[in-house]
């Protein structure tokens, strides 16, 4: 079964500071799956590296007061259109993540409970969406 997976967490060096987020225990789990990857804040257009950004009063607003939403949100369109081009049902995400969290979003007050944008709009699209940790 295709699974769309967060590409920092297959250790793409695609997250904000250019660094990645490689975890095994993701890989070994999907080891005999196929792994469609995805940053949705670069299929979006942002660039490596890039300043942080919040969720703020509904918007994406980066470190330096810049509003993102738009990318994040063609960010999002896009990792739908990934997950149903490749018949993904699953994906795997980045928790804590503006764009891909799924339990906590990063905000300018810190990690609040919700959802990124890619992960909501996944999640809005009928794909089950789950955290590394989950």
């Amino acid at each position: 079964m295709p699974t769309l997976v967060s590409a920092c967490l297959l250790g793409f060096p695609c997250r904000h500071d250019g660094r990645d987020k490689r975890d095994e225990r993701v890989l070994d789990a999907l080891r005999d799956a196929e792994i469609v990857p995805i940053c949705p804040e670069v299929a979006g257009g942002l660039g490596i590296p890039r300043p942080p950004a919040w969720q703020v009063d509904g918007r994406v607003v980066d470190a330096l007061g810049a509003d993102v939403t738009a990318q994040f949100e063609d960010g999002a369109r896009k990792a739908v259109e990934a997950a149903q081009k490749n018949d993904a049902r699953l994906a795997i995400l980045k928790q804590n993540s503006p764009s891909c969290g799924t339990l906590m979003t990063g905000t300018a007050q810190g990690r609040v409970p919700g959802r990124g944008r890619a992960a909501k709009a996944l999640t809005d699209a009928g794909i089950e969406v789950r955290g590394e940790d989950e």
